[in-house]
């Protein structure tokens, strides 16, 4: 159905994938492969941190980041992310995609890499600096959100807008495994390093002042990626959803448009003034509740529901990994040894579980469509957490490893062919332009406080490595995928539509879907209408 017969809308709508398209998945997508990285790469680092800044010579043992200490590094990054996605989703509806878009990513370069010069006279003081920058760090990552994914969707057509979308955010996979592999790698330079020139005297848990520089390195990589995309993010021009139909410009949005597509597009002022008057109403007005309250309460309760268990997804780590032989217990390694095997456990857990899930939701997402793929991973997560709960105690056995792994695996599988990409994918599509942004970030706002429940409130629960604990939690978590599965029946299906007839801009598509009524003026779309519903 044609956009009102708006040109530059229907341009978009149908154009063919070009260059543009591309590039724009690269430009985005590198984005998120540094939040990613950022984000996960903490979890490779951390135990380091407790050898280097908590080791006690009196007793001789492992240093250990005092619990809190360990929540505080970890989390203040979630915060950060929550807090940076409402703000940066309100001003890209506000100022502009572009305009923010920018100031997200020059924040996240500067603050990783001050992340990793974090300084103090004290252990304390070192951690304060690190909870700082990567706070400021996750305020930019947060901003992210909601800005790559709309952006994504006002460039692409609507044939294959979801797969667009779904690629941004499978870079997160990619941004995963490099942060293993960076990991991995710096850690086993420093590892060959003391091994060359050890002595067989010193003890093996005693901290050396070299290795203070493995994970600052780590942390500082983190911006090279995003340093590199830069100048492409700044030469982007703003949507031509944006510029038309919030600034009002039909000129600038067709010569914008008509430059990237290579096409003489007509500005048609009238029209998008005529779309513009019909489609005012401010966000959580009564027209909005009754146009979009219900996919709003959907996407965040989704999300929330999902990020609850996506985060808590670990709780089964200390028991898999040493099963698996992928890890050996803190007691009979170096701190490097220890940080080489952590980074190569989520390297391997990433690369067969969790970078595939991404990949298979590109692929497939225009074929069986978004509300199928998260009803369906909401459902497996929910079967194979509730086997691990339900099972724990015979499944850490050596014995039954393979099975152990491969539920694992699955878990995060479907995870991510699943709930993961598709509440990033929906949000961004839903809502009218008006409030795309900031719908989209209200949503996964809602995502990282269930983060945060699963990393602090979970994890926190467990955190004494009680099985019976952990078999509470699994099967807790169990539910609460089972909750998102019917969450999920707040949504609709987007697939092959434009965004414009999703949100109901156009006149009233979207509308007859949620009400039955069908508007007399779209009288001469009645039988195209029917026919999708």
């Amino acid at each position: 159905m044609a956009s009102h017969g708006i040109s530059v809308l229907n341009a978009l709508d149908n154009a063919r994938t070009q260059w543009y398209h591309i590039t724009t998945i690269v430009i985005a997508g590198m984005g998120f492969f540094t939040d990613a990285y950022d984000l996960f790469c903490i979890s490779t680092i951390s135990k380091l941190l407790g050898r280097l800044y908590y080791f006690d010579p009196s007793t001789g043992k492992p240093g250990k980041l005092p619990h809190s200490i360990n929540n505080l590094v970890i989390g203040v990054a979630l915060v950060g992310t929550l807090i940076g996605q409402l703000v940066f989703g309100y001003l890209g509806d506000k100022l502009g995609r572009k305009k923010v878009y920018g100031i997200t990513l020059v924040l996240m370069c500067i603050c990783a890499i001050c992340s990793g010069l974090s300084f103090g006279h004290s252990a304390k003081g070192v951690m304060g600096t690190l909870c700082f920058f990567r706070f400021w760090l996750g305020f930019g990552i947060g901003g992210d959100y909601p800005l790559s994914a709309t952006i994504m969707s006002e460039y692409a057509n609507k044939k294959t807008r979801g797969a667009f979308i779904a690629a941004v955010f499978a870079m997160q996979g990619v941004g995963i495994i490099f942060a293993g592999l960076v990991s991995m790698i710096v850690s086993k330079i420093f590892l060959d390093y003391y091994e060359a020139r050890s002595s067989s005297g010193r003890n093996l848990f005693s901290p050396e002042p070299e290795e203070d520089y493995a994970w600052r390195i780590v942390l500082m990589i983190g911006s090279l990626p995003a340093l590199l995309t830069f100048y492409w993010r700044m030469k982007m021009p703003e949507t031509a959803r944006y510029t038309a139909i919030i600034e009002g410009n039909a000129k600038v949005a067709a010569s914008d448009m008509g430059r990237v597509l290579d096409l003489e597009i007509e500005a048609e002022p009238e029209k998008i003034a005529q779309f513009n008057s019909s489609n005012e109403y401010p966000l959580f007005s009564h027209e909005f509740v009754r146009r979009h309250g219900r996919h709003l309460i959907g996407t965040m309760t989704t999300w929330f529901l999902l990020d609850i268990a996506f985060y808590s997804q670990n709780l089964t780590q200390k028991d898999i990994f040493p099963t698996m032989g992928l890890t050996s217990k803190a007691e009979t390694v170096s701190a490097l040894k220890e940080m080489f095997e952590t980074s190569r456990a989520m390297f391997v857990i990433a690369l067969l579980g969790t970078f595939p899930g991404y990949w298979f939701t590109v692929a497939f997402i225009e074929k069986i469509g978004r509300f199928y793929i998260q009803l369906v991973g909401f459902f497996m997560m929910s079967v194979f957490m509730l086997t691990m709960g339900l099972q724990y105690d015979t499944l850490r056995k050596k014995d039954h490893k393979w099975t152990f792994a491969a539920l694992y695996g699955l878990t995060f599988f479907f995870a991510n062919f699943g709930p993961n990409s598709t509440t990033f994918v929906l949000p961004a599509e839903l809502f009218p332009t008006r409030v795309r942004s900031t719908c989209h970030a209200f949503s996964a706002a809602s995502g990282k406080a269930g983060a945060m429940i699963g990393a602090f409130g979970i994890q926190y629960y467990t955190q004494d490595g009680d099985v019976g604990k952990i078999k509470k939690a699994m099967i807790l978590l169990a539910v609460t995928n089972l909750l998102g599965f019917f969450c999920t029946f707040l949504l609709t299906e987007t697939k092959g539509r434009s965004l414009e007839e999703i949100s109901g801009e156009d006149g009233g598509v979207a509308e007859a879907q949620m009400t039955g009524k069908y508007p007399v003026s779209q009288s001469d779309n009645w039988e195209e209408t029917r026919n999708y519903l």
